[in-house]
């Protein structure tokens, strides 16, 4: 005789866990790793390996201390990780961006209660907290280094310059858009190329770990808003240049899609992603820093709650009061 087993929902499991949700995050971002390193040398290799081994130690230590289980094998420390050096400068120092590690972590996340828990996007909180303390250092630029040349090889040595949206923030749009495709421009190490960039949010979307809801109501508006609002006055604006510029994408597609720290109905993720690009672009017109990415996504997370209040379906059946 068969036994019927009552149990809270979900009822029915599609066969995703958080480790292959990860390792797919992992692989989408393989080419703009491998363009960070490319374009910055060892110094964005150092980044990566320094916030990744920060993050994972962090967790680990944490989990041991306090008694819980051990999820470091979810990759979810790995990920948070390698999105936090990607939002830093190349020359950012080692130490600078370990203790941004430890924040995403420590702060962000497992005092919250861990993976699924945490209200804001971790890599972002740590990017948050390093430029609030750090300001100096989150906003010094060094060129691309030449492949294989002597500053492609150094931790130290750099040529300094000012990023395409600092250049914008004073009304010269001189980088080739070109350039902003590819990533040959200074910037955060990982958030340069474009094309490295919506490649790995093509397989995102090729493994319906992400869908259109978020992302393409966050860039659409930044595109209307630089268009209209143009330094000439109406429908003068560059709305390709802010697309391609700073980490619009890479936030985009990438954090502002976090499962965890986004609405949970589509309604709601398009509402989500027009406040986002709302907040970029007053920022990056109005704002004391050139790109307002960071903030945007933080300040919607912290939104988060209102908005699945208002678009939250009825249920069936269910009478208006």
């Amino acid at each position: 005789m068969k036994k019927l087993i009552v149990s809270s929902a979900p009822h029915i499991h599609c066969g995703e866990t958080v480790q292959g949700i990860m390792l797919d995050v992992l692989v989408a971002l393989a080419p703009a790793t491998l363009a960070g390193v490319y374009f910055f040398g060892l110094k964005a290799l150092m980044l990566y390996t320094v916030c990744i081994a920060v993050c994972v130690v962090t967790e680990w230590l944490y989990q041991r201390i306090c008694g819980f289980k051990i999820t470091i094998k979810d990759l979810s420390a790995i990920v948070t990780g390698l999105l936090l050096a990607m939002v830093l400068p190349p020359q950012t120092p080692w130490w600078v961006a370990a203790i941004g590690g430890f924040v995403s972590i420590f702060v962000a996340k497992q005092v919250f209660g861990g993976i699924g828990y945490n209200i804001f996007n971790p890599a972002l909180v740590g990017r948050a907290f390093l430029l609030a303390s750090w300001p100096v250092y989150l906003t010094s630029w060094s060129e691309p280094a030449k492949l294989m040349s002597g500053n492609w090889f150094s931790l130290t040595d750099a040529v300094s310059t000012a990023t395409p949206l600092t250049l914008a923030k004073n009304g010269e749009y001189t980088t080739k858009l070109a350039d902003l495709f590819f990533g040959n421009v200074g910037g955060c190490v990982g958030e340069t190329s474009a094309i490295a960039l919506l490649l790995g949010a093509a397989y995102l979307f090729y493994r319906g770990h992400i869908s259109w809801h978020i992302p393409l109501p966050y860039v659409g508006t930044v595109a209307l808003l630089t268009w209209v609002m143009g330094e000439n006055g109406v429908f003068t604006g560059h709305p390709l240049f802010h697309v391609l510029a700073g980490g619009l994408i890479l936030g985009a597609f990438f954090m502002a899609t976090d499962m965890v720290t986004s609405p949970v109905t589509g309604r709601g993720k398009v509402i989500f992603g027009i406040g986002a690009g709302i907040l970029v672009v007053l920022i990056r017109k109005f704002g004391g820093y050139p790109e307002g990415v960071c903030y945007s996504i933080l300040l919607m997370n912290a939104a988060v709650p209102l908005i699945d209040r208002l678009c939250i379906a009825r249920r069936f059946g269910e009478v208006r009061a």
